[in-house]
């Protein structure tokens, strides 16, 4: 059998659609970890994913009576374009289920190559089994994306590709999993040209069934699994894929949503280029897997599988990458509510780079801040938290608060019956290192703090919001005060907005 997957591979039906997608030096991810970092550029193809590979080799080995009867798919978008392209380029019509939680690019996408969208449950499973119904019905011919010998090989061609463009040593290639018809591919080419190499399928933590399948050693069924990478968010992986991971994949690594982000802002950076959340799983992997390892020196291949990127969820990516490169750390500080905390507050954080400062007064006795602090490493975490206690601040690590990173820290606030002659400005600042913490010590004693936000958000410039206590009779001195500083700002104090919530 194994054989046979090596004869499909080499003879599959890809490149009258596929490119041959480049292998490229991640050069600076590479420079961080201290490996040889290569991807292997499936975004890059003509509807931005693998996906396209399999779909047209099932297709092409498909009758012109089957093609009469048309074809149908379920996907949650990627093998979807595949088949819609391959079903336009062969004149024969596409039915795609597609999960109703599927990104709206994908859906548009595959509307404008011409497939008919059926959309159908929350997960691909969901999708596959409506397709089913629709199958016998209308008697389409079903093209499985991933459990199809033929999909599986064109997917294999990758592989092909890989070994083709990259004949010097590689320690291992790191492979996306959802239902598994890439990794069964890649597996089963590589192990027979060369075994040396580790083939290690990479999965979300929250949907994870290949792993559990073949640490189970038999497929098990997720009742639920995470969407924010949607192309890989599959219950049940396939009898076939599950055969062939089983017998040729070296290992498993999982990766959070964090550690994707950071993937995501990696896969940027070194090329310009944004995949989607499923497209940087394997980077994710390889990285972690470098790391748990101790890997130094070693050639590591991740494929980055799609682009198919929503743009919306961007804001996401862009808020929870740093803590996934443990760029950023999170903490709750408690300090007294009086004069002068903020500003010893301010001597605890030093010239640190501050991602967020949160802080609503609710407490005649004590202040809750929540803070964001810059890092370099994950070993620092600890070691800002025993500094900040060392200042007597009571301080709680939020860095790996699911809770905290999602809603908290946007919902630091409210109405305070404390706040009383409290006015409300806006400031901007240059961002630089120690930008805020000089702006808060520039702030006079003379009036209390009731409010702050702060979140950076890449810009040149800092925003905040300030809620300063001033008695009537100091408002003269106040703007004094204001001018003075040298920053623009805006008074807010008469916003509905602020009426309504603050």
């Amino acid at each position: 059998m194994s054989t046979d997957y090596l004869k499909r591979i080499l003879t599959a039906r890809v490149y009258d659609v596929a490119i041959e997608s480049p292998l490229d030096t991640a050069a600076q991810v590479s420079g961080r970890i201290g490996n040889t970092v290569l991807l292997k550029r499936e975004d890059t193809q003509p509807v931005f994913s693998f996906k396209l590979r399999g779909a047209y080799n099932k297709m092409a080995s498909l009758t012109a009576a089957e093609r009469k009867r048309g074809v149908i798919a379920a996907s949650a978008g990627n093998h979807a374009q595949g088949v819609a392209l391959s079903a336009r380029r062969m004149g024969c019509r596409a039915v795609i289920v597609m999960p109703e939680t599927s990104p709206q690019v994908k859906i548009d996408a595959v509307r404008a190559l011409g497939g008919e969208v059926v959309l159908a449950g929350d997960s691909y499973t969901d999708a596959f089994d409506h397709a089913m119904e629709l199958q016998k019905r209308e008697k389409l011919v079903f093209v499985h994306p991933f459990d199809d010998p033929e999909v599986i090989a064109g997917q294999g061609t990758i592989a092909m590709e890989i070994l083709r463009q990259h004949p010097d040593p590689i320690e291992a290639i790191f492979v996306p999993v959802g239902g598994g018809g890439l990794l069964a591919g890649v597996a089963a080419y590589v192990k027979q040209l060369r075994p040396e190499i580790k083939v290690i399928g990479v999965q979300s933590e929250d949907s994870c069934a290949m792993t559990r399948s073949v640490k189970a050693g038999r497929r098990l069924r997720l009742n639920d699994v995470g969407l924010f990478a949607d192309g890989t968010a599959v219950k049940y992986v396939g009898a076939e894929t599950f055969r062939l991971a089983k017998e040729y994949v070296d290992d498993f690594i999982l990766v959070d949503t964090d550690a994707i982000c950071a993937a995501i802002k990696d896969v940027f950076q070194d090329t310009r280029s944004v995949v989607e959340p499923a497209g940087a799983l394997s980077l994710a992997g390889a990285k972690r897997y470098a790391a748990q390892n101790k890997l130094k020196g070693k050639t590591l291949v991740a494929i980055t599988s799609g682009a198919n990127m929503n743009f919306d969820r961007l804001r996401l990516v862009a808020e929870r990458a740093d803590v996934g490169e443990a760029r950023e750390a999170v903490f709750a500080l408690t300090i007294p509510e009086q004069r002068g905390s903020f500003r010893r507050l301010c001597e605890a954080v030093g010239r640190r780079n501050v991602t967020e400062f949160n802080y609503r007064i609710s407490d005649a006795e004590q202040a809750h801040v929540f803070v964001g602090l810059q890092i370099r490493s994950e070993a620092e975490i600890e070691k800002l938290a025993a500094g900040f206690r060392r200042k007597g601040f009571d301080t709680l690590d939020l860095t790996g608060n699911e809770m905290a990173k999602t809603h908290l820290r946007y919902m630091v606030g409210g109405k305070s019956a404390l706040a009383q002659h409290e006015m409300l400005f806006r400031f901007e600042f240059p961002e630089r290192p120690g930008a805020l913490m000089t702006f808060l010590a520039s702030m006079s004693p003379e009036w209390n703090i009731s409010l702050f936000h702060y979140r950076n958000q890449g810009d040149d410039y800092g925003r905040i919001l300030v809620g300063i206590q001033v008695p009537p009779s100091d408002k003269k001195a106040f703007k004094a005060f204001l001018d003075g500083l040298g920053y623009p700002y805006w008074n807010e104090s008469d916003n509905p907005a602020y009426s309504l919530f603050l």
